[in-house]
């Protein structure tokens, strides 16, 4: 698969590998992340009444989903300190330490007793973790990409790089497969009381392999960085373009990212179609998204970052509307999955190539602090809004397309941020460089 992947680049003086035990430890973290994410909106309709019971289901459900915005605003935070720890000490600490307080947030809420038994302690407990949860995650995904691209070969960048949004996929699957599995097994009063405590313990069984494997991983930070030209940093990706671009881009693939896992929700309280069907979203969502971001980043190798990020994306804004009017007219399982698969494969090419673009813009000495804030200021504010706005959108204007409406606004921004957004792709750069200039030396 991608174990022992050597460089093809021939001026590269050391020749980077990384294997498959090394990109499932970087890969785990933000994997676990997506699983918890994909838990907590499956079963966001559960938690609500768990911990925020009302006579208006509505606004149960509105309760729930703000605890899970709570959890991205400590995330800037947390990306600052524990990247900065990943820049100055090592990459390895850095997911050590974000890993272990994720554990011990996500078992910390599963065990969080309801509000029928200890009050007004139920929310403020369920409130505490999140917030724990979201300064972890906060420092999750620098390090972890960081990591990534400085053992990958650089022909081969894409690809490697790739799994970290796959692995989000893999959990958005994993997660529905527990959701459809609990609705199968379950009585409906075991299911909507104790299921979503379940699917939260199954994800916390993954902790001790997680951290058996990240203690055995190599240090890549005080790894000399080949020259300023052979990373593709002469074209122009300055740090301050890098990051003025990234907040537009990832405001983009998050709010579509959290609409997507959002989907199973909007199933089940605005299509009014069954939990088992609506789970069955998610699952497609899942799959989809691991196949088409690992096609994404494999192409972003051949063709460039560029064209990859915003060809798919461009498609996606012709076709949204569409699926979702087909969606809320058919209102059937058939709709649904062909619409959640349309949305996650055209999305998911695209976002393979995005993240890598913004990783390897950046140098090594700033790279896990730079990216992770950059990334988790975009997140707390877009990420944590998106499911509570739309569900208020959807409610209050009895306007089912609304998550479609949003969508189209927010990729609109990213492609006009993709458009200025230089290549990073390092030997894509020095083919068109020698194209242009007609020498092999970078200027």
């Amino acid at each position: 698969m991608v174990s022992s992947l050597v460089s093809e680049t021939p001026s590269a003086p050391v020749q980077p590998s990384v294997s498959t035990k090394q990109v499932a430890a970087a890969i785990i973290g933000n994997a676990l992340e997506f699983y918890d994410f994909t838990v907590y909106t499956v079963f966001a309709v559960y938690i609500g009444q768990a911990f925020f019971p009302s006579k208006t289901p509505f606004i149960g459900l509105m309760l729930s989903l703000a605890t899970f915005g709570v959890g991205f605003v400590p995330r800037p935070l947390g990306a600052l300190l524990i990247g900065r720890l990943a820049d100055r000490v090592g990459r390895r600490p850095a997911m050590l330490l974000s890993f272990l307080l994720m554990g011990v947030a996500i078992i910390g809420l599963a065990c969080t007793p309801g509000y029928e038994r200890i009050g007004i302690w139920a929310p403020v407990l369920a409130v505490v973790f999140r917030l724990a949860q979201g300064f972890a995650l906060g420092g999750e995904l620098g390090p972890a990409m960081a990591f990534l691209i400085e053992t990958a070969p650089p022909a081969k960048r894409g690809l490697i790089g790739a799994w970290q949004s796959a692995g989000q996929s893999v959990a958005s699957l994993v997660g529905g497969l527990v959701g459809i599995g609990l609705s199968a097994v379950l009585t409906t009063h075991m299911h909507d009381v104790y299921g979503w405590r379940i699917a939260f313990g199954l994800g916390a069984l993954v902790l001790p392999f997680g951290l058996y494997i990240r203690r055995g991983l190599p240090e890549t930070l005080h790894h000399p960085e080949p020259p300023k030209g052979e990373i593709g940093a002469h074209l122009g990706a300055d740090h301050r373009l890098i990051v003025g671009l990234a907040l537009g881009i990832i405001l983009t693939f998050t709010t579509i990212t959290y609409v997507r896992l959002f989907i199973t929700t909007y199933a089940i309280t605005t299509l009014k179609l069954s939990a088992s069907v609506s789970y069955g979203a998610s699952v497609v969502n899942g799959f989809v998204g691991i196949v088409f971001t690992l096609i994404g980043g494999a192409l972003s190798d051949r063709f460039g970052r560029r064209p990859v990020m915003m060809i798919p994306l461009g498609i996606f804004l012709v076709v949204v509307l569409p699926i979702f009017f087909t969606m809320v007219r058919m209102h059937d399982a058939v709709s649904l999955w062909i619409g959640t698969g349309l949305i996650g494969a055209l999305t998911s090419l695209s976002n393979g190539a995005a993240l890598i673009f913004l990783t390897e813009g950046l140098r090594k000495e700033m790279r896990s602090a730079v990216l992770g804030t950059t990334y988790a200021i975009a997140v707390a504010v877009f990420g944590g809004s998106t499911q509570p706005l739309i569900a208020w959108l959807t409610e209050t204007t009895h306007q089912p397309m609304s998550p479609a409406y949003y969508m189209l606004l927010t990729t609109a921004i990213g492609l006009a941020a993709m458009s200025m957004a230089p290549e990073t792709a390092p030997h894509v750069a020095h083919r068109r460089m020698i194209a242009k200039t007609g020498s092999p030396s970078v200027a």
